[in-house]
């Protein structure tokens, strides 16, 4: 697979890169197996609340509301 950047893209990556101790192509393969992870869990995450949801397994708005104002005061 070849993937081609606009010069000013591939001047950022190659700054990134360095920063970092790494080559632009492995900085690249690194952020999409990172971000491929990410929506993998994000999906599987999904699919677990709309599984909980069909089972009926949920908490009224007010609930999660309550809960995330917990969390930020706590």
């Amino acid at each position: 697979m070849e993937v081609h950047f606009s010069p000013d893209v591939e001047i950022r990556l190659q700054q990134v890169a360095a920063a970092n101790g790494k080559g632009a192509g492995q900085l690249v393969k690194d952020t999409v197996a990172r971000m491929l992870d990410n929506q993998a869990r994000f999906i599987a995450g999904v699919q677990r609340g709309i599984a909980q949801a069909d089972r009926g397994e949920f908490i009224e708005h007010k609930d999660v509301l309550d809960r995330i104002d917990r969390l930020f005061h706590s």
